[in-house]
């Protein structure tokens, strides 16, 4: 894959906005089948341009005007906002007060700095292949909760390009709901609490909620794997001190004074789990597991409507990859290191229109082709698929909504 310089990245947004952005789909999601009178005009994008200039409360007549836009200024990073009740661009003209959030979808935020106190193998904003199995948990665990718990239907997962993942739940009912709703939602799927100086972040009580004992058997199958194996948490007296300061007060001493004496992390927390068995009622192992691998969600960027969210197909200017939505099918093969950067689609690009060019050439008298949208020759194409059925999922759903109103209205 082609290397990413982010000070090409100037030069390389013109091409990737004219030539590879989808805006068919991403039209298409944001104006919601049209169904509520001028719903993409109300809605707010903010550019971050070149030395970071931030241009907030812009809004567009139609997708179509969005692209234009989009393809002028070659934004470093597009946010999406809320939807208002007056046109953003024209919220100078509306008497104060007046200018309202009134929908947007419940979005989540998980950043893997926020598990700094709990990975080994990497900190801040770096990432490695160990430490993102935590963003599969999260999604694992987040994703049934919405569909199970909640009756949510339309959930986009997207990698953010550098070190963390976002979910947008699209729901009609859900769009509407207000911060308190949103707020009560990130307070239901938070259960590791507390700051660096909190030791122990988890503390389980009887009877064990229906969404614990859930969170707790997605979690189970990559514990041993991604803790005990990849981060080696029992590996060193120093890392190993950590998980037994999270155990009754009873078996302490005696963990200490046997650890060394078993091989690797996988035999010390077998020992572990046999210590606190006995001390009931202790859910000590559940405990651990859970500050280990939990979800950590940034509730302020799904409890505000207003608040702003980076959008799906943004080039994340440090990386250079593709902000690009997450096939849940293939959740578990999901890679971020594989993930197309700016350079390597342009390159991409590049060989695709050399070879069309060659089979011109060779061709005596050449068939009028219809154009194949350019994306389609990258390797941006199959996760613009994702989207794509993601999009063709709401519609259908919609018009579905749509046939049973009529048939409840019936022919009188």
């Amino acid at each position: 894959m082609a290397g990413f310089e982010p000070g090409s990245l100037p030069d390389l947004l013109p091409l990737y906005y004219r030539r590879l952005f989808p805006y068919g789909p991403y039209g298409r999601w944001l104006s919601y089948g049209g169904v509520v009178k001028n719903y993409f005009q109300r809605r707010e994008f903010s550019f971050t341009l070149r030395d970071d200039i931030y241009v907030r409360y812009q809004s567009f007549n139609s997708p179509q005007e969005l692209e234009k836009e989009m393809q002028k200024m070659n934004p470093y990073k597009i946010d999406v906002g809320a939807v208002y009740s007056h046109r953003p661009s024209q919220r100078n003209t509306v008497h104060m007060g007046a200018f309202q959030a009134q929908e947007k979808e419940l979005v989540f935020d998980i950043d893997m700095t926020d598990y700094d106190d709990v990975r080994r193998c990497c900190s801040s904003a770096e990432i490695c292949s160990k430490c993102w199995t935590l963003m599969t948990i999260a999604i694992r665990v987040i994703d049934r909760a919405l569909v199970e718990d909640f009756g949510v239907k339309h959930r986009l997962w997207v990698y953010s390009g550098r070190r963390g993942v976002h979910c947008w739940v699209c729901d009609d009912s859900v769009r509407k709901w207000s911060s308190a709703m949103r707020a009560a939602t990130v307070e239901y799927f938070t259960l590791v609490k507390g700051g660096s100086e909190t030791v122990k972040k988890v503390n389980l009580t009887d009877p064990i909620h229906p969404f614990i004992s859930n969170s707790l058997s997605l979690v189970e199958p990559y514990f041993e794997e991604y803790a005990l194996v990849g981060q080696d948490i029992l590996g060193s007296s120093e890392s190993w001190e950590k998980v037994v300061a999270l155990v009754p007060e009873s078996v302490r001493e005696s963990l200490l004074r046997e650890f060394p004496k078993k091989r690797d992390s996988v035999q010390r927390w077998e020992l572990l789990k046999k210590k606190v068995e006995k001390c009931k009622p202790s859910h000590a192992e559940s405990e651990i597991m859970l500050q280990y691998c939990f979800p950590r969600l940034d509730i302020n960027v799904s409890r505000g409507v207003s608040h702003l969210l980076k959008s799906p197909f943004s080039v994340h200017p440090k990386t250079g990859r593709v902000s690009v939505p997450i096939d849940l099918r293939k959740l578990d093969q999901f890679d971020p290191f594989a993930v197309p950067t700016i350079s390597c689609l342009c390159s991409e690009l590049d060989t695709a229109h050399e070879e069309e060019d060659g089979e011109k050439e060779n061709e005596a008298e050449p068939e009028p082709k219809r154009r194949t949208r350019d994306y389609k020759k990258t390797s941006l194409a199959p996760y613009v698929r994702v989207f794509e059925q993601f999009v063709e999922e709401m519609d259908k759903s919609r018009k579905g909504e749509l046939l049973k109103k009529s048939d409840l209205q019936g022919d009188f």
